[in-house]
């Protein structure tokens, strides 16, 4: 069967699987209502987890990465979901085995496409594995690029894609990117830049983000602070908190 065929009959297995009930429950949780981040999208009720069943027989035996074009262009956010899932697979599987030419398909299919990449959950299973893993060994201009878009979603690729980066023990373009959204006005950049500064405290150094925290906690975003204290000991926590406060955050 060809690549393209494939894709169609991967889609046609996600419709068949729908369930009405759940695409409300997943609507209402994605802000799919007027106003919401999520307005304008088409959820047609399959969860994640049964999305990753779907896709098995297409992780085991790759689609072509440029054929899932189709699905990341399609309004139903589970067909983005499940070619996004599928992206990461195929570029996690490039990165070790050093499959350079694999990797690039997938990161420029990927950015072909990046503006279908528009919900939160669509970001955070993809941008790591994806852009993070491209970038790992390569010029990190593209994020800088787009954390200074006005699209939220490229904001939060840009941020998210260094988890990838954090793992290998880098984190200065963790800590860059959450210095440039400080002003951010979205509560969703928000978490992403405290989450990754969590991150980065708990896998790779602590006393850099206290370091980082006593520069910048002061002027963070309410949200972000909390998100990058976490795991942080309470009454250090509390600290932290109190210098937030101290500007009114």
């Amino acid at each position: 069967m060809a690549d393209r065929d494939r894709v169609a009959d991967l889609l046609a297995r996600i419709d068949a699987a729908a369930d009405p009930d759940a695409a409300e429950q997943l609507a209402t949780y994605f802000q799919v209502r007027p106003g919401g981040y999520g307005e304008g999208d088409r959820f047609v009720g399959v969860k994640l987890s049964r999305l990753r069943e779907l896709v098995r027989p297409d992780v085991r035996d790759p689609i072509a990465p440029d054929a899932l074009a189709i699905g990341l262009r399609s309004p139903v956010h589970e067909h983005r979901l499940a070619c996004l899932v599928l992206l990461a697979e195929y570029a996690d599987r490039a990165l070790r085995s050093a499959d350079t030419a694999r990797l690039a398909a997938v990161y420029d299919t990927y950015v072909g496409d990046i503006d279908r990449v528009d919900n939160w959950d669509l970001v955070d299973c993809s941008a790591p594995k994806v852009v993070g893993g491209y970038l790992l060994d390569r010029d990190r201009a593209p994020l800088y690029e787009w954390v200074r878009s006005p699209s939220v979603w490229r904001r939060r690729i840009a941020l998210v894609a260094t988890h990838r980066f954090i793992f290998a023990g880098q984190t200065a373009d963790t800590y860059a990117l959450a210095t440039e959204v400080l002003d951010d006005r979205q509560d969703l950049i928000h978490k992403a830049a405290g989450w990754m500064l969590r991150e980065a405290g708990k896998r790779v150094d602590e006393a850099e983000l206290r370091t980082y925290l006593d520069r910048h906690a002061a002027r963070m975003p309410r949200t972000m602070l909390r998100y990058a204290i976490e795991r942080l000991p309470v009454e250090v926590r509390r600290g932290y908190l109190a210098m937030g406060r101290s500007r009114g955050g």
